[in-house]
């Protein structure tokens, strides 16, 4: 009899199933997607109901089409993204919509935790400052904003521990995802009284923490019926959408870092304990890997802001693409590939749902610099993918300036496939890439961990071992490499210039709401 293993994505648009053999091949994958709520600027929300909807939509997909059978499924991995509140009543039913990772809503609840706790003693437990989208500061403004919900409130869910407790009737998360809730102590890998009691909750109305790797729980007779699965699967703790592609690219030990360009983008590496930046700038989680660590730098919108100019400036893109068949992004990489390097002095801040590294500001903004009377569309869409790299840069550098030790960057996340955005980031970084054999993001990674928890590997090290392969590395072109490096200093300045003036139009939005 055949085995597989079930990785599942709960991201930002969409939910992604892959099944992967015993071998570490993907034999089927399909992604259901779902809107994303803006009600207010900067705000972000979804529906978790539209999670399972995509959830069950996905696993069916895959089931029917690798013709896999529900006893041959040996185990399940769960990822998502991070840092969403699901609040739950005493039923299990969801409060209200889910308030995002790239919801900006909470700076004056990120202010009041750090003045009323104590900045040193956060950053002591939780070895990152609390920051407008994590977990912690989403469940003071409930309680500020919306108290009669809050009375309510007797669980708090992280967006793919919803889809666990739906899978299985468990409410559990694990180390990597709850890192990034501002509620857990990292070094200790469980929950931090001091920012528990600190903000008066209760231990009861947190899930308990698990290890990645280990299985949390198993699915129960009626979701199996749904999903098409069977019954007592072992499903795993799984892990936070970044720690779970890292599993799947291998980037479990130190030397390796990885680079994602997803909706968001990120810089990535491992460690064996758990090291800060003095200065703050990247986040020091728990890893996916047990006795692991991860330092990351995160930018908000990476292939957001290219999803951005399709939606808002590329009709004519998104119409052909019909007509003939392919991806509208194929369409505007390939204007954006006959624009010089540099876009002829075009610089492109993606700020677009404000920042995390290395500004971790919420009023900062999307905005075009130099715009002449020369630039077309192609300019527009090369600086939007420049800019981001630009800002993938800055987190790079930081992780230089820890002194981790990077022999090698691998690059991962839906952005990864152009091969105009693989180059591009070659040559900001000035250090050749390599790509992966096996590119399917968090979900591979959520796989590969749930054939742990499963029994088809004893650790996450053989799992990687088996099953993680790279391919081919890109060169920086040198030329390209030397006019990045003078435009970089002139786009780190254009947030300084801006920063004030970024507050004062946020301001003035709130004003006239």
């Amino acid at each position: 009899m055949s085995e597989y293993l079930l990785g599942l994505d709960i991201g930002t648009t969409g939910t992604k199933a892959v099944l992967v053999d015993g071998a570490g091949g993907v034999v089927a994958r399909a992604t259901s997607e779902y809107p994303l709520h803006t009600p207010r600027p900067g705000w972000a929300e979804q529906d978790p109901e539209d999670w399972w909807r995509g959830t069950v939509e996905s696993v069916r997909r895959v089931m029917a089409e690798s013709g896999a059978r529900p006893e041959e499924v040996r185990g399940i991995g769960l990822s998502g993204q991070q840092h969403g509140s699901v609040f739950l009543d005493k039923d299990g039913k969801v409060l209200r919509e889910a308030l995002l990772w790239c919801d900006q809503r909470t700076a004056a609840e990120c202010d009041w935790i750090h003045e009323t706790i104590g900045f040193d003693r956060v950053v002591a437990e939780t070895l990152n400052p609390v920051l407008t989208g994590f977990q912690a500061p989403k469940i003071v403004w409930l309680q500020r904003n919306e108290p009669r919900l809050y009375e309510r409130l007797r669980m708090i869910l992280l967006p793919k521990d919803y889809i666990r407790y739906r899978m299985s009737g468990e409410y559990a998360t694990e180390v990597s995802d709850a890192a990034g809730t501002s509620l857990l102590n990292v070094s200790k890998r469980d929950w931090s009284e001091v920012m528990v009691r600190g903000l008066e909750l209760e231990l009861d109305m947190l899930p308990r923490v698990y290890e990645s790797p280990v299985a949390s729980a198993v699915v129960s007779g009626i979701a199996a019926e749904e999903l098409g699965l069977r019954r007592g699967i072992p499903i795993a703790g799984g892990g936070g959408d970044n720690a779970c592609s890292a599993v799947g690219s291998g980037v479990i030990g130190e030397g390796v870092a990885a680079v994602s360009v997803g909706t968001s983008g990120t810089v990535f590496s491992a460690m064996s304990e758990p090291k800060m930046d003095p200065k703050l700038r990247v986040h020091t989680f728990c890893h996916a890997v047990p006795g692991q660590w991860h330092v990351m730098g995160v930018m908000l919108s990476a292939g957001g802001s290219l999803r951005w100019f399709r939606d808002a400036l590329c009709a004519e893109e998104r119409a052909e693409a019909v007509r003939q068949g392919m991806d509208p992004y194929e369409l505007i990489t390939a204007e954006a590939a006959k624009a010089p390097v540099g876009s002829e002095g075009l610089l492109f801040l993606p700020y677009l749902t404000g920042e995390r590294t290395p500004h971790a500001d919420p009023h900062a903004r999307g905005a075009f610099v130099g715009l002449t009377l020369r630039h077309g569309k192609g300019h527009l869409a090369r600086a939007v993918m420049e800019g981001v790299c630009y800002g993938l840069r800055d987190s790079l550098e930081i992780l230089k300036e820890m002194g981790l030790p990077i022999s090698e960057i691998r690059s991962t996340g839906g952005g990864s496939r152009s091969p105009l955005w693989r180059q591009m980031l070659c040559d900001m970084f000035q250090t050749p890439l390599v790509r992966m054999e096996i590119d399917e993001g968090a979900a591979f990674g959520a796989a590969l961990l749930g054939g742990v928890a499963g029994g088809v590997w004893p650790e996450v090290e053989a799992a990687c071992a088996a099953a993680v392969r790279t391919r081919d590395a890109v060169a920086p072109d040198r030329a390209a490499a030397v006019a990045y490096g003078r435009y970089y200093p002139v786009y780190r300045d254009l947030y300084r210039s801006l920063r004030d003036q970024f507050a004062r139009v946020a301001e003035i939005v709130e004003e006239a709401e």
